[in-house]
């Protein structure tokens, strides 16, 4: 199964109307960054025992560790929670970013350092998360 397959099959096995929201947000991201890598984590470790929640990927950035390996990653993340659904911006160095520049524009959601976190799309202002979205592949780390 490849990646698109993976991601529309996780898409699909949402709870309405989780299952539209988390489309919707696939296609607008796609629409943002048409020719960014996709990528598919199941959730699972290298025992395939369940970690984290599995989640979708946009784009690529190298991260490096203090030991000087680096690791390619997504920048934008999204996922399925108990409640609702979960953007991740990774990779912006201010853990206060998010929160103090797109918090409370972007309606009924918690911004934590990386985590972007709603019930559905209807809460929270599109425009601003776009923004934020935006802001992390635009800027050169």
């Amino acid at each position: 199964m490849n990646v698109q397959e993976q991601i529309k099959k996780y898409i699909t096995s949402q709870p309405e109307p989780k299952r539209s929201d988390m489309q919707a947000l696939h296609l607008l991201i796609l629409q943002m960054l048409p020719e960014c890598k996709l990528w598919f984590l199941d959730g699972k470790n290298s025992e395939n025992k369940t970690v984290s929640n599995p989640n979708i990927g946009y784009g690529l950035q190298t991260i490096k560790y203090a030991d000087g390996k680096t690791r390619e990653f997504y920048q934008i993340g999204m996922c399925a929670n108990k409640t609702g659904i979960s953007v991740y911006i990774l990779g912006i160095k201010d853990k206060k970013y998010l929160a103090q520049t797109y918090g409370k524009k972007l309606g009924k959601a918690s911004v934590t350092g990386y985590c972007i976190k709603f019930k559905t799309l209807k809460d929270i202002n599109i425009d601003i998360l776009q923004a934020a979205i935006r802001y992390r592949v635009e800027q050169e780390l």
